[in-house]
């Protein structure tokens, strides 16, 4: 099967995520938006996949299951990449969500990105009825699974966790899929990063800052060296917060959190920076995330 091309658009690869629970969300917006996204020239669209945010002072609210919509959003576009940002691999058995996988890079004609995380909303996973103990040791049991099934090959594991015999993905699907780690544990790291084509961070973990960026994607290339794995080989995914306008982040659990003003020659000389400390692609998560956000990448692009 052929491996994924990591190489991006130069110099840096610009991607965006579409509304999680900011607000209800139907399926003729998120439509609209990736198709502007797409005609704006963005080269990724990302969803968060969660299902249901409680408990923080705010009213409940849960977005749509990430896998439909990225299923829709694959027939409604034709060129960008898609991805969940990250799939939680606890809230389906790691085979099953390989296979699900698959089948979402069958429809979208090759263009699904696997990005992978243990999950860490407690409320969500006991509401569903899922287990939160030991979520890193179930997350580094499962993931060669998945990953050797999204490879095309068979796998058995008889683990702690989770038990496969002799399972294959069948029909055979078209590639071996891309893989990234949503994670900057040194276990999660340790666990993956030998097998995986990109890293992603969130924002928070560097500070959404050229120099934190810089520090942090350093420690990833030791993490590569010390797996054995070629630093150069391997993707740098950087999610960058953006607010449009003044006033308080709809956006779960974000309050208080470094943002880059939506301003389209800022946004650019940011994202220059970013690419000049490592970054092959910077996902924006944009507050608030509508029509204005694609606007704004639209006019930041045409800065490149």
């Amino acid at each position: 099967m052929t491996r994924y091309d990591l190489r991006v658009t130069a110099p840096l690869a610009i991607g965006i995520q579409l509304p999680e629970c900011e607000r209800v969300v139907r399926f003729d917006e998120y439509r609209a938006l990736a198709v502007g996204a797409e005609e704006a020239g963005v080269d990724s669209i990302w969803l968060g996949d969660h299902l249901l945010y409680r408990g923080d002072g705010r009213e409940e609210r849960g977005p749509w299951d990430v896998w439909t919509l990225l299923a829709a959003l694959a027939a409604c576009t034709a060129r960008v990449r898609l991805g969940p940002l990250v799939a939680c691999a606890a809230f389906h058995p790691p085979a099953v969500l390989a296979k699900m996988a698959a089948t979402l890079d069958e429809v979208s004609g090759g263009r699904l990105v696997l990005g992978l995380g243990a999950g860490w909303n407690d409320e969500e996973f006991r509401a569903f009825g899922i287990p939160y103990d030991a979520r890193v040791s179930r997350f580094l049991e499962a993931f060669p699974i998945i990953a050797a099934l999204t490879a095309g090959e068979r796998v058995t594991l008889e683990g702690s966790y989770h038990q496969v015999v002799d399972a294959v993905q069948l029909p055979t699907p078209r590639r071996s899929l891309p893989l990234m780690i949503g994670s900057n544990g040194p276990r999660m790291l340790a666990g993956t990063i030998a097998r995986v084509d990109w890293w992603n961070t969130w924002y928070r973990d560097y500070g959404n800052t050229a120099d934190g960026f810089a520090a942090l994607n350093a420690t990833i290339t030791v993490a590569a060296e010390a797996a054995g794995r070629d630093p150069l080989t391997l993707g740098r995914s950087a999610c960058v917060a953006v607010r449009i306008g003044a006033g308080t982040s709809a956006r779960p659990h974000d309050d208080g959190a470094p943002h880059v003003p939506g301003v389209p020659a800022v946004l650019a000389e940011h994202l220059a920076a970013l690419a000049a400390a490592g970054a092959d692609e910077a996902i924006l998560v944009v507050d608030p995330i509508d029509r204005s956000a694609i606007e704004l990448v639209a006019a930041t692009l045409s800065l490149f």
